[in-house]
């Protein structure tokens, strides 16, 4: 109904009934209709005004491909197409992933440095952009299907840094743990800041959630800046003055920590109430408070305080016995083994402020031994050159390195990438680039030649289709276990070159790898050189047939296979049965949209999947609850089974699906929306 219709419904005047302007605006901000809302405007402030995705600049990962509409990171960009629906979409913005059932599946990797994670972590991200500068205000993200995986918001400021706009300090924060029943127009408080903005970043954590989650639009509210220009200048005079002042800490400390609490010393720095300021007092200890009196004050009191208190000890009353002396026993007294063995549990930002500490700890904490592993994958918004220059220096002794999602935006060069990886590259055995964006052809051309060591390889959404990174020197890799080309188009005779180089691979991801590589060639090079594969991701990829199928069949050792939406036959012949039966181990097997399956291969399963742990039967169309029931039954170690959108599964079938599901204790998924009992 109109708002017109509102005002005509009675005889009274319409505008002593309704407030159009109020309602007007109420419908601004649960629809957000209309991209711009000004309000009065003054010289300093601007106006308010509220913007939706002009562009997408990055992403981690996408359930779409990017040739296609459906479910892509594209589909965030403008005002919402289906909000306040609630239901799966594909105008909205889906991700590869849901809850915790690939960390569970054989193909799961280990955290590098896990110890530098946060307590809710980043598993997917979006980084989009908005036409105009604002100073934000409020910042709404519209959740269309199982709402609540947003863990971060991040602002990129025109001084070029990241701020974080909001975390989700727990689970409850952003009602992870409610069952989702709707759809909501997110909008956390955000903190105060004085960025200036047209940039963001959505942070994802699926680990809590039912199914996939779909993101309709993004709306960023501020006030526009007025003089922007000389806001930037006044801000970059201030930096360039902070830079010029003299630095108290000699050692390089490239990672930027949050500013020092003030001190509870302040201006009179004795001014406690503990024994030692009252030693102190009695002295009439007063040091100069000069620039660098913090400095001096603290290396005073970590290393001559001791010797200063016996020098200067009071005769009598309760003061002598409070002075007491009595051995000093520090934490550097302990065997250096231990102490590495301690600092081994901190993250690198403590690494980096215990070196702060004193020169002892300095010592310590920059012992190669410690840089072992690296990761900055959740450092991504303060990787720099400058730090992989400082990192080179304590990483003399590098095997595992993780610079996924760093450098998108310049902040990593090719040329220190590549000086890095020349200095600590040779020794290193498991080389993570996820989505790093500042990767060229010289670069993956530094790592072949390096890393001749590398047991594993990831470039997960690198390089687009047609390929723009040159690979060929990738073939000098012969020890690889490890190989994920996930979203990353590659040359075909490259890649069967690197099968038949690397006998010992047990784990290749190749969803998304373009449209270009054969998989019934990949397929019949997998079964003649790769026989120890374990796991093997074909999602979306294109041309497997049902030969294909045959000659995965030959790989004795698979615990998981993704053929989801990459065999398009009508029939799939006697491949699925060939496969389960010389495949016991098989306990991941994701099927989604694979159109011919049949009855016969939904009987099989039962029959011979008993290891089977998750089962992804979506969109197939012969299903039954009667085939269903059967592999319930006959799968014992079942925990995973997708019957999303099956169509011959009824309505009157969903109920019947739920008793089971508590019955054989597995997690049944189907895309009927509805409230769980």
């Amino acid at each position: 109904m109109s708002l017109l219709a509102y005002g005509e419904s009675s005889d009274t005047e319409p505008d002593a009934l309704v407030d159009f302007t109020a309602l007007l605006r109420q419908r601004q901000r649960q629809f957000g209709c209309g991209n711009k809302a000004q309000t009065e405007q003054t010289d300093d402030q601007g106006y308010y005004l509220e913007q939706y995705v002009l562009g997408v600049l990055d992403f981690s990962s996408q359930y779409g491909i990017d040739y296609s509409i459906s479910y892509t990171a594209a589909n965030v960009i403008g005002r919402p197409t289906k909000y306040p629906a609630y239901g799966d979409y594909p105008e909205t913005f889906t991700m590869r992933t849901y809850g915790d059932w690939w960390k569970r599946a054989p193909s799961a990797t280990r955290e590098i440095q896990a110890q530098n994670l946060p307590k809710l972590a980043t598993q997917d991200y979006i980084v989009v952009y908005f036409e105009e500068f604002v100073l934000p205000t409020e910042v709404a993200i519209y959740e269309t299907f199982n709402p609540g995986a947003v863990v971060r918001i991040w602002a990129y400021g025109m001084t070029k840094h990241w701020t974080c706009l909001w975390e989700a300090e727990s689970e409850t924060d952003n009602d992870m743990d409610r069952p989702p029943a709707d759809s909501r127009r997110f909008a956390p408080p955000l903190n105060k800041t004085t960025v200036i903005t047209k940039t963001l970043r959505i942070d994802f954590n699926h680990s809590r959630l039912n199914y996939y989650t779909e993101i309709d639009a993004i709306m960023l509210c501020g006030r526009t800046v007025s003089r922007i220009k000389s806001l930037l200048g006044k801000q970059q005079r201030l930096q360039n003055q902070q830079l010029q002042k003299p630095q108290p800490v000699s050692m390089p400390v490239p990672v930027p920590m949050p500013s020092k609490p003030e001190s509870p010393l302040g201006s009179s720095p004795i001014s406690g109430g503990g024994p030692i300021s009252y030693k102190l007092r009695s002295l009439k200890f007063q040091p100069k408070c000069r620039p660098d009196g913090a400095t001096n004050l603290h290396e005073f009191i970590n290393n001559d305080l001791s010797q200063f208190l016996m020098e200067n000890r009071v005769e009598g009353g309760d003061l002598q016995q409070q002075a007491v002396v009595v051995p000093r026993i520090c934490l550097t007294d302990l065997p250096f083994e231990i102490l590495l063995r301690i600092l081994s549990y901190l993250d690198l930002k403590s690494l980096f402020r215990v070196g702060q500490v004193s020169r002892i700890f300095y010592d310590i904490s920059s012992h190669p031994l410690l840089y072992a592993e690296l990761s900055l994958k959740p450092y991504w918004h303060l990787a720099s050159s400058t730090l992989l220059c400082t990192l080179a220096l304590r990483a003399t002794m590098l095997r595992k390195l993780d610079l996924s999602w760093c450098g998108g935006l310049g902040n990593i060069s090719p040329t220190e990438f590549k000086k890095f990886l020349t200095q600590r590259g040779d020794n290193l055995t498991h080389l993570r680039l996820n989505s790093c964006k500042f990767l060229n052809s010289s670069c993956i051309e530094t790592v072949g030649i390096v890393c001749d060591n590398l047991i594993e390889l990831s470039l997960r959404n690198c390089a687009t289709d047609p390929p723009l990174l040159n690979f060929s020197c990738l073939a000098n890799l012969k020890n690889l276990e490890r190989l994920d080309l996930f979203q990353t188009a590659f040359e075909p005779e490259l890649l069967l070159s690197m099968l038949e180089g690397n006998r010992k691979l047990k784990h290749l991801n190749l969803a998304f790898c373009g449209v270009s590589v054969n998989m019934d060639n990949v397929a019949a090079h997998l079964a003649t050189y790769n026989t120890q594969l374990i796991s093997l991701d074909l999602w979306k990829a294109h041309f497997l047939s049902a030969r294909g199928l045959l000659s995965l069949a030959r790989l004795h050792q698979l615990e998981e296979l993704d053929l989801g939406w990459c065999l398009r036959e009508a029939s799939l012949g006697d491949g699925l049965f060939q496969l389960l039966s010389n495949c016991p181990k098989l306990k991941k097997l994701f099927l989604s949209a694979v159109r011919g399956t049949t009855e016969r291969d939904l009987m099989h399963i039962a029959a011979l999947g008993k290891s089977l742990e998750q089962l992804d039967l979506m969109g197939i169309l012969n299903i039954t609850h009667e085939r269903v029931y059967d592999i319930l039954v006959h799968c014992p170690k079942l925990q995973l089974l997708d019957l999303s959108f099956c169509d011959n599964i009824m309505d009157r079938d969903f109920d019947v699906l739920a008793d089971w599901s508590r019955l054989f204790n597995v997690d049944i998924k189907s895309s009927r929306v509805y409230v769980p009992r």
